[in-house]
């Protein structure tokens, strides 16, 4: 088991991560008939996104012996109604990393490569940009 999920009223629930016990509280957003006050599941996803590239970007960057501590993505997720469900993923990744064009090159590839992003519906748009500052 990798997770477990309560209800704990009024559209909120507590999902904990069986092996380590953090806990993730989610909420309806405000435009579901939610308070807004804790990410939403489809603010997650959008968010699991980023986490994912950053990740597996941060492993091929350690293979290269490249530090990309402090590097940043931006993420917005936009909803479509009818049915409703995420129609768009924004990721800006604020790479602050100096390295060369090959290397940008190669961490980018990655990042596109990652779990999240290939398991990601084909309808939902992913736009991703990167800034190497």
């Amino acid at each position: 088991m990798t997770s477990k999920v309560t209800y704990l009223g009024n559209l909120r629930t507590s999902s904990v991560h069986v092996q380590s016990g953090n806990e993730i509280i989610s909420d309806a957003p405000l435009d579901n008939n939610g308070k807004g006050e804790a990410f939403s599941p489809t603010d997650t996803v959008a968010n699991a996104l980023a986490s994912c590239m950053l990740t597996v970007m941060g492993i091929k960057a350690r293979d290269m012996d490249v530090n990309m501590d402090d590097s940043v993505a931006e993420v917005t997720k936009s909803m479509q109604s009818n049915p409703r469900r995420i129609s768009k993923i924004a990721v800006a990744l604020v790479m602050k990393s100096d390295v060369d064009d090959k290397t940008k090159t190669i961490l980018e590839r990655v990042a596109l490569s990652c779990p999240v992003y290939q398991s990601l519906h084909p309808d939902i748009d992913k736009d991703i940009t990167f800034k190497w500052i």
